[in-house]
This record gives C-alpha cells, structure tokens and sequence, in this order.
C-alpha cells in the first residue's frame, strides 16, 4: 500500500503543474460556413501556451508574455486559422472562424477515449470509430442493440452465449468477454452481475459514436481492458432542434419504436432518448424450445446540460432500463406446460443509473473534468427449478485534468470504481455470498508531439484493491507518418483483471451452481503489445484509399478459468501457466465517388498453454473474414451489401465446428427530406447452427445446451421508417 500512496502522490504532483499568469486573452472560434460555435478547437501561440476551447466554443489561454504574438487555432477538418494579437489586448474577445477542409472532413475524427483531441489518423493510440452516421443506419437496421454493428469491425466476435436468454458478450483479439471493458462517455459499464445482457440493452440512437481501442488500455480506464475498450459516448445538443423518431418491425416478430430529442440555448440544454422493443419468442427449427426469447425492453435516457458561463458545462442525466425475457420450451411460453414439458427462464432486470459531469477551463491550466456514476442492477432469474434475486450496485468516480500545450499535453487523475453484489431475500439455493470489489487509482498520461509527424506518448497508472493488493501499470505508444502515404504505430503496456465469479462467460452458467471464489485466488495479469503500419493515397477523381495491418500479441499470467463438475457445480481458480493470444487484423477501406467499399481479414492464434494438449481457445474462429459495400444512386437511394465468413472454430475435447458465410442487404429510399425508408435482411441464405447439429442434449424435461458457435435466428428481414422533422433556419433548409 505504501508503495501505492508514493505512486499516486508523485501523480498528483505532475497536477500541479502552472504557468506564471502575466496576461490573458479570450477567443470565441466559430465554423465560418454556418456561424456555428465549435467546441474541442485548439489554440497554441508561439512559445506553447496553449488550450481548447470549451462547449460554447471559447478557449482562453493564460500565461502569456507582453508582446506581439501570433496564436493558431487548429481543429480536425479545418483549415488552421492564425491571429496576430498584441498583448495586453485590454481584455477584448477576438473572434476566430475556421473553414472546413473538405477534402479532408471525412476522415477527420476526434476521438474522447484518449483525452488529447487528437485526429484519429494522428494518434499514437490506435482508436476505431464507428461515427454518427453509421448509428444513425444503425437505428434502421437493428435500432433495439450495438451488437450488429460491432460484429461488423475485425478483430472483434460478438459470442452468443444462451439460445434461452439471448445474451451476448464481446470478444476482442480472441480473448473472452470479461477482458474488454464497455465504458459510456468514459465511465465503466456493466461489469460482474450486472454485465448480463450488457450490449444487448443500448440503442444506437442515443449515441454520437463508438470508439475501439483493441489491446491493452489500462493507463486512463483501469486493468480490466487488457483486450480492449469500447467507450460509448453519448450525443450533445446543438443550437438547432434536433428531433428522430424510427418504427421498426422484422419478421422475426420483433417490433421497435424509439425517439430522440435535443435542443440547447445559450445556458441550457437538454437531449432525451426513450425506446420500447417487443419480441415474440421463436422456434426456428422446430425442435420445441425457443431460438429467440420473449422480450419487452423500456429504455429512457434524458440529460440536463447548463452553461453557468463560457468556461463551465454541467450535465446531468438518468438512464433506466426495464426488461422481461422469457424463453424455453415453447409449451411452457404458451402456457400449457405439463409433465414433460415444463423448462423455462425468465429474467426480469431493472438498472437504474445517474451521471454528473462537470467540465471547467482553469485559468493558468486547461480542462478540469469532474465525473461519476452510480448504477443499480436488479436481476431476478427465475426456472422451472429455482429463483435467484440479486442486486449489483456499480459505482465510478474521476477527477481529471487536461493540460494542452502546442507542441504537448499531459492528463493527470484519480478515480475511485467498485461494485457490490447483494443477495436478495428468497434466494436461499445461490451458494455465492454478498461480495465487494473497490478499486482506487491515479494516472498520467504525457503525449509528447516530437515533430509535426512524430509523437511519443507515455502513461502511468497506479491501483490499489481492496482484495488483490496494488498494481503498477505503464503504457508506451509511438507514432510516425513517414510521409503522406504511410505512417505506423507501435505500442506495449500492461493490465490486469481482479477475479469475479459472475462476470459473464462464454458458456452462460446456470447463477446457482457457481461457487465462492477460494480464499488463495489471485488477480491476472497481462502484457500487451502491438505494431502496425499504414496506406493511405489520394487516387484522384473522388477516389481515396486506407489500408491498415496490425499484428498484436497479449500474455495473461495467472488466468482464471471456470471448471463444472459432472454435478453441474461451476469452480473457479488460476490456471498453472498462460493464455497467449496472437495474430494480425488488416482492414482496407477503399471510397470512388458514391461508392464506400470496407473489406477486413483477422487471423487470430489463441492458446491455453496451461493445457497438456488441444490447447487451442475454444469457439475462436483462426479465419475471419468481413466486407461491406456501399453504393448512393442520386440523393434518395442507397444500397449496402455485407458479407462474413466465419472459419472454423474448436471445442473442448477437439471437435471441431464447420466454417460458414453470412450476407446482409440493405436498401434505403429518402422520401423527401422528413421521411427515409429501409429495408433490411440478415444472414440471408438462412445458415443456422441448428442445421447443422441440435443444439442441447438430454431430455426437453432438462435440456443441456451445447456452447453457440453460429447463428440460431436464421434469416431476419426488416422494414423501417426514420422520421427526422426539420426545424432549423430557413437558410439551414434550404441547404439540406
């Protein structure tokens, strides 16, 4: 512990760091298209006093010299705009506008995960984006989850592990679920019992982007992403009324309706999601159990955001989720259950979270973020046999501190996480007990620009539990751009995950056979590394191609690994040597004119070697293949075609899994600027895992099923309607 406390003191002490204040001056930075105000635009002079500008798009640097001086205000997708100000200025606020580049908007990106507002293409962290427009095709093709859509970025398996529940979890570089953290604007979701049905519960019409970060992650998050992140960040409201509205129905039985409200002022804002999905259950193959459960989800996700001043933003929001899931033998679902048919599951969850953030530009400093969550999960599981209640509550809190400089930056904090998990009344057949995890840690992150085309970023972060002890983790990046053509990256740091019997698996354990942990388990632990190069060339004639190849290695010591007994008992415990998972992901994107064309290859090499033999990772194809193309005929239509290939994946005791393909076609028609209408199929020549094996063995009485390694639901067919009001200025109208 002591070793800890000297740890996140020295940290805090990098906090400290200031500037001695002569003169000040204010900017307010605008777009000069529309007038609009731009947040995240940064503003250096010549001597590296620098800062962003806030949420009303004012930056303010301090510290400056007596003089003439030339400041430059730079932000992703624009032109750099220079302003020569002599100080003092007698405290006038210049206006600053920036003109978009649009031959390089597209790809210009900002990314929140690693806190430095670096453009994507430029960051010595590898960061992939899933951007507003694909949550907004997303709304129309899958608008009740995320999980169509991250399945569709290489490098990343989305596992079904229970055809009763549905639940699903997220791999990333063949390891397991329970190593990729899921934050929501930088805060850490759904973790232990309450990771339950976690992707499965988040519309994407409530967010801005998806952010991936593939590979140890742990400096400003936490231990826990030794395989990666995925931070879901939410959208903000702008100056204009924003108002969509989508009606969805499949004939799978599923309907969807969800909408989105926001709209800001000059000191207050708001934005308000609400969503309902109804599924009827489905036996696809006839064999009498269901292959999609019944469901019923009500999501509502307002937030308040006030702007006391040019300096401060303070939002405030609430996120509730309430579901019912109900599957098994379908005779049971349709309530005439007898003696031999009489299996069932029926999850009933609520959670319940709230969320303050607060953003303050210091004067002498920069960005001062204050933030925290607090989640409560209820989940009551109850079958033909037994009925577990339990409450997870989930905390997180942060304070951080960005400090930019021109040709620099650092970010410093200290956060505090943890769950609890409660027992509730009546759940007398669960063999766990209550239990508590709590975690308090500092970080600091130094990003250091070399050269305009090479930076060397460097964190440090230190925890300490309260049951595993302390831990010391730094992280190393580098990037270089060789010339407008090629760039690379390379990267090493280390992670760790501290034990929790109910986290997720890929193999859904019945919750009442899982045992307590033994009182001499250990924390894993982890090392991750990487090293990428890439393409990218102008064609010429509207034409631009990105190729990215990146290999990855990650070790894990210490790996705990779930054991079932032939009495159904589940045990966990440390494996006697390592789990190494290696490979490379590549993925070429190449856009001619109105056509967008995304192919990606993942080979992935994932072993136990704790094993005497097969020790390959179970359920992890060696061979993955993805494409997406995209085409737009005039301005009303749109047609996207996607297709997969799954290669072979193992089982424990060798057998082996066949390989598959899948294909998805989706059509879009604008009517009129209000109205768009989609049509959709998934897995279109309908494989199924179930065509190729039954799936659970034993009696329908108590059927035990075996681990999913293809698709259940067969073909899927949507039809959906996006209405999106326009409310702007007559001259924003005319522009659309």
């Amino acid at each position: 512990m002591n070793k800890t406390k000297y740890i996140i003191a020295l940290l805090l002490l990098l906090a400290a760091h200031t500037t001695y204040a002569q003169y000040t001056i204010k900017a307010v930075v605008k777009d000069k298209e529309t007038g609009a105000r731009m947040p995240g635009v940064i503003g250096a002079d010549t001597h590296g006093h620098g800062n962003a500008s806030n949420d009303s798009g004012v930056v303010i640097i301090t510290g400056l010299p007596e003089g003439a001086d030339t400041f430059y205000f730079t932000f992703v997708g624009y032109d750099t705009t220079s302003l020569a100000i002599t100080i003092p200025d007698n405290g006038k606020i210049h206006e600053v506008t920036l003109n978009a580049n649009e031959s390089e908007l597209e790809e210009a990106v900002v990314v929140s995960s690693t806190r430095t507002n670096d453009r994507i293409e430029n960051s010595p962290t590898k960061v992939e984006v899933l951007g507003l427009e694909e949550m907004t095709e997303e709304n129309t093709i899958k608008p009740a989850n995320i999980v169509g859509i991250l399945g569709d970025v290489s490098g990343v398996q989305l596992q079904q592990s229970s055809p009763v529940s549905g639940n699903t979890n997220v791999r990333i570089q063949g390891l397991n679920g329970q190593y990729t953290q899921i934050l929501r604007d930088g805060m850490p979701l759904y973790e232990g019992f309450s990771g339950g049905f976690g992707v499965l519960q988040i519309p994407p019409l409530d967010l801005r982007q998806i952010e991936l970060i593939k590979g140890s992650s742990s400096t400003l998050y936490g231990g826990g992403a030794i395989a990666g992140l995925i931070n879901l960040i939410s959208k903000r409201p702008k100056e204009e009324q924003e108002a969509v509205f989508t009606v969805n129905a499949t004939t799978l039985k599923e309907q969807d309706v969800n909408a989105y409200l926001a709209k800001r002022n000059a000191h207050f804002g708001y934005t308000f999601f609400a969503g309902y999905t109804h599924q009827d259950a489905v036996d696809v193959n006839g064999d009498g159990l269901s292959d999609v459960p019944n469901l019923s989800t009500f999501t509502i996700h307002p937030r308040l955001f006030w702007y006391p001043d040019d300096k401060t933003t303070l939002i405030v929001g609430y996120s509730g989720t309430f579901e019912q899931r109900y599957g098994g033998d379908m005779q049971v679902l349709n309530d005439h259950a007898d003696s031999l048919h009489q299996y069932y599951e029926k999850d009933n969850t609520q959670r319940h979270t709230g969320e303050l953030i607060l953003e303050r530009t210091l004067p002498k400093l920069g960005k001062l973020t204050v933030k925290g969550s607090a989640s409560s999960f209820n989940r009551d599981i109850e079958t033909n046999t037994d009925d577990i209640k339990g409450n997870e509550v989930n905390y997180y809190g942060e304070v951080s501190l960005f400090i930019p400089q021109k040709a620099s930056s650092l970010v410093v904090g200290v956060n505090v996480t943890g769950d609890n998990f409660t027992k509730l009344p009546g759940t007398d057949s669960l063999a766990l007990g209550n239990f508590t995890n709590s975690t308090i840690g500092a970080f600091a992150q130094y990003s250091w620009h070399i050269t305009t085309n090479t930076t060397l970023e460097g964190g440090l972060r230190g925890d300490h539990t309260n049951s595993y002890g302390d831990f010391i983790l730094p992280r190393l990046t580098f990037f270089h751009r060789f010339n407008d053509t090629w760039a690379t990256r390379a990267g090493v740091g280390l992670g760790y995950k501290t034990p929790n019997p109910l986290e997720p698996q890929i193999i859904d354990y019945p919750t009442q056979d899982i045992q307590p942990l033994p009182a001499n388990i250990k924390a894993e632990k982890s090392t991750g590394y990487n090293l990428e190069g890439n393409f990218k060339k102008d064609l010429g004639n509207g034409a631009d191609l990105f190729v990215n190849h990146a290999f990855f290695f990650t070790q894990i010591n210490n790996p705990v690994i779930a054991t079932q007994l032939a009495n159904g008992q589940v045990f966990f415990t440390n494996a006697g040597s390592v789990v190494n998972t290696m490979g490379f992901d590549t993925y070429v994107k190449l856009t001619i004119k109105k056509i967008e064309l995304y192919v990606g290859y993942t080979y992935t090499d994932a072993e136990r070697k704790y094993l005497a033999q097969n020790q390959f990772m179970p359920l992890t194809p060696r061979n993955r293949f993805a494409f997406t193309a995209a085409r737009a005929f005039g301005k009303n239509w749109r047609v996207g075609l996607e297709g997969s290939y799954i290669g072979t994946q193992y089982r424990d005791g060798d057998s082996n899994t066949p390989a598959y393909y899948l294909t998805a076609l989706m059509i879009e028609r604008k009517l009129g600027k209000v109205f768009t209408l989609v049509v959709n199929g998934e897995n279109l020549f309908d494989y199924r895992q179930t065509k190729y094996e039954q799936i659970y063995t034993g009696p329908i009485t108590d059927p035990t099923f075996k681990p999913l390694w293809g698709p259940v639901e067969g073909r899927v067919i949507n039809f959906s309607l996006r209405i999106t009001p326009k409310f702007g200025s007559k001259k924003e109208k005319d522009n659309d």
